[in-house]
Order: C-alpha cells, then structure tokens, then sequence
C-alpha cells in the first residue's frame, strides 16, 4: 500500500482551473449579512477569536480546506494534496467598512475581494469577516475556487458551518496531521495505473447498469443529450454589449424577493419558480438593452441555465456535479406572459429531453483525453459567446440559521465571469427570501443599478397580472 495521500481532480472539477485566464477567475463567492447577535464585542466589533474557533472545529468534515494543488508530470493533471503548511490565519481574514458603512461600501469591498485572484499554492478557499455595517451587523465573504465546490455542495457547506439553534456550542477541534504528498515520479506511475485500469472500469460500469436493453436505452438517451448540448455550446449567441471581452474588475449588486411573492405569481401564472425568475430577467434584458439602444425584435438571446445531476447518495460531498440548459429567452417579445409561455414551452422540453445528461457525458470523454480536451474547449469558449448570460438558481434552507449565535439575514452569490460574458446573475432561497446576486464587469456595465432594476419592475409587472388573473 502507498505511503502517500492525494486526490485526483475529475474532469469537470479541472474544467474550472483550465478555464481561468487573466481576466476571467473562476472562484465562486457570495457576501452573507449577519445580525451581530452573540458575536458583539462591547467595542461595537465582532469576536473573531469565536469565529475562528467554530470555523477550525468543522474543518475536519472539509478535507479540501486543508489541501492545495499538485499537478501530475508530463499530463499536466491537477491532484488535491495535504497542505502541511495550512495557516487558518491566512484564509480567515477580518476587516472593518469605514464609517457610515453602507451596503454601497459593502458591495464595493464585496467586489474588490472578488475580483483578486486566489493563489494556487495554497488551499483555494478565502473568508473575510466584514464589520461596521450602519446597522450594527457585519458580513462574511465567501470564496472558494469552483474546483472544489457547486451550488449544492456550497448548501452543504453553509449547513455545516452554521447551526439553526442560536444556542449551539462549536465542538473542540479534531486534531490533524497532514498525510505525506506523493512525489512526481509517484504521480507519474499512478497516472500510468489509472489509464490502463480505464477500461475495465467502463467495462465493470456497464455491467453494473443493468440489461443490455436498458444499457442501450441509456446509450441513446445520453448520445441524443450530448450531441444537442454540443450543437448549441459551437453556435455563437447574438453580439451584445453584455457580450465584450471583460476586463479584470469587477462591480456587485444584489436584490432581495419574498419568495412567497414568486410563489403566488407562479400559482397564478404556472410554470416553476425557476420559469418566474427567467421571464424576470428576459424582461430586465429587454429594457437594458433598449436604453443601450440595441434592437431586441428578432435577437437570439441565449441563458445558460446550470442543473444539479447530483444523486442523493453524492449529498455531502464536494466537487461539481452539474449540468447546465441553454434557453433561448425571447427578449423581443413584448408581453410578458407570451414571454413566460414560451420559457416554460422551453424548460419542460429540457426536462424530458434529458438535456442535463450531455454534460455528465462530455466530462466522462474528458476523463479519457485528460486536459487536452477541456483545453480545446477553452479556447473554443474564448473565441465565441455560445451564451450571453449566465442565471443560476439554488434552493437553501427554508429555517433561519444561525453562526455562533448570529442570525443570518441574507445571502448573495456571485457567478464567476468568462471571457464575453460580463454579467452573471446567482439567486439563493433562504428562509422565505429569493436573494439575487449580480456579479458585473466594471468597465462594461457602469450602468448595473439599472439592470436590478429592471428585474424588479418585470417581477413587478407580472405580480400584477398574476393579481388580475387570480389563482391558477
């Protein structure tokens, strides 16, 4: 048995690192505001010293926090490994808002933060305790790298870091000693193993599926979803001036729903919660890039739309696990219920096309060719739009959570930005509220406040014809 330790990253996990440029960094992050609660000191600060201590209690339960990347010779593959060097001070940081400490102030540190890129001879995980908010709260901003993490599994994580008892007590930490990193020559040979065991694992995975009738019904479904996914990622989405190559910098916004208002239009309207936020944010695009003085009659306004493939016994874990639609928003129609028809005409195909499959596949193939594929891809990618936006929306907990004793109020994510796409939209559900989180290139959208705006008038516009429809 070896004498070493390590992790391989799976393809979609590399597709992260492999994607990143100068101008593009493909960590996740999000900015979560707190009501100071237990973590007041009589000072007006925040008592970082019992954050860190719960922070250092679970990191047990989160081996990628202590790990950083090592890379196999010659096939240039990226392998999780022990960092013996891990230094919690290095990733907890703590700072203060300079008075009055607006949530203008907030967003504007929440930006600068997210636009550093992280350093990747260190574990790819920063947060940062923000204190001096006007209201006596404070923040914590969170990035983690998207090599390690997705939607779901960032869920999980917030779920494990806080409690929904205020009374609960963080547990003394586990101790830890890092686990010897294998040597290239190491590496190297486990490399050469890993490939010729590959096709007798596909082998052992076929047999495993089942009868040959619903191996090849599998086969079909999964082809059929991969060639459609393939055909709409290779044709380019319309130009745009969300659509400019972007720059390093970035500007945040954010906007917070009921979730029981989305509801209620969705009751009325039809469709899903989902098919409620796209028909928001195709009417906000409409509007924006009218006053941007853009024709929208005829334009071919593509969404990329990330699915969670997680199955339930992958709850818990870290890493990526998820697809994404391509929907087709019809930003030049002019009434918003023909614009939710069409959009729920859309995601119910999607649906039982099983279009979310041909991504899964796709980064099987990757798991053959190595970074030699995800590198095509990438430069594909750079070349083109095949979206124009992305919009990606996580269901939370519907209970108030709690971190050291400090209620969480409201949570706002950030898509990471890629090459001509310069503005991302992430929503997180969370104890009745639908928080919408804008993540935007500084140069190109200097206007961004008009945008969330937009979506709350279209959000607003179908309220009231849900109110003069009447419950579905």
């Amino acid at each position: 048995m070896p004498r070493y330790a390590y992790d391989r990253l799976t393809a979609q996990d590399t597709s992260f690192l492999v994607f990143e440029n100068s101008n593009s960094f493909t960590h996740g992050a999000g900015t979560a505001i707190f009501e100071a609660g237990a973590l007041a000191t009589p000072g007006g600060g925040i008592d970082i010293d019992r954050v860190r201590r719960s922070l250092e209690s679970m990191l047990h339960q989160v081996p990628r926090f202590r790990q950083k990347l090592d890379w196999i010779p010659v096939e240039r593959h990226p392998v999780w490994v022990d960092d013996p060097a891990f230094d919690l001070d290095y990733h907890l940081r703590h700072i203060r808002l300079p008075a009055p400490g607006t949530l203008a102030e907030l967003k504007a540190t929440s930006a600068r933060i997210l636009a550093n890129r992280m350093d990747r001879a260190r574990p790819l995980w920063e947060f940062w305790v923000v204190e001096g908010l006007e209201n006596g709260g404070f923040a914590l901003i969170q990035k983690i790298h998207h090599c390690m993490i997705d939607g779901a599994s960032g869920v999980d994580l917030l779920q494990l870091m806080m409690s929904p008892d205020p009374e609960a007590k963080p547990l003394e930490p586990t101790p830890w000693v890092p686990r010897p990193a294998p040597t290239q020559r190491q590496l190297a040979l486990d490399a050469l193993r890993y490939r010729l065991r590959m096709p007798l694992d596909v082998l052992r995975s076929a047999r495993e599926a089942g009868s040959v009738r619903d191996l090849g019904r599998d086969l079909r479904t999964r082809l059929s979803a991969t060639a459609k996914l393939a055909r709409s990622m290779t044709q380019s989405a319309a130009a745009t001036p969300l659509n400019e190559r972007i720059g390093p910098h970035r500007r945040v916004d954010w906007l917070c729903m009921s979730l029981d208002d989305v509801k209620q239009v969705r009751r009325a309207l039809g469709g899903t919660i989902n098919d409620v936020v796209l028909c928001s944010v195709a009417g906000a695009v409409r509007r924006f890039l009218q006053l941007r003085g853009v024709d929208t009659e005829a334009l071919d306004f593509r969404v990329a739309a990330p699915v969670s493939v997680r199955s339930e016994d992958e709850r818990g874990t870290m890493g990526n696990r998820v697809s994404q639609w391509i929907v087709d928003i019809p930003v030049g129609e002019p009434d918003p219920l023909e614009r939710l028809r069409v959009i729920q005409e859309q995601t119910s195909e999607l649906k039982s096309s099983g279009q979310a499959v041909g991504a899964d596949v796709l980064f099987q193939v990757a798991e053959w060719t190595g970074t030699r594929l995800l590198s095509l891809a990438a430069q594909l990618a750079s070349s083109g739009n095949p979206f124009n936006l992305m919009v990606t929306n996580i269901p939370g907990p519907q209970i108030p959570l709690y971190l050291c004793g400090a209620r969480l109020l409201e949570m706002y994510g950030y898509v990471p930005l890629v090459d001509t796409t310069a503005l991302g939209i992430a929503l997180f559900s969370y104890d009745g509220r639908l928080c919408w989180g804008f993540n935007a290139d500084y140069e190109l959208l200097p206007d961004l406040a008009d945008f969330v705006s937009g979506i709350e008038r279209a959000f607003a516009e179908l309220q009231r014809l849900a109110a003069s429809t009447g419950p579905a």
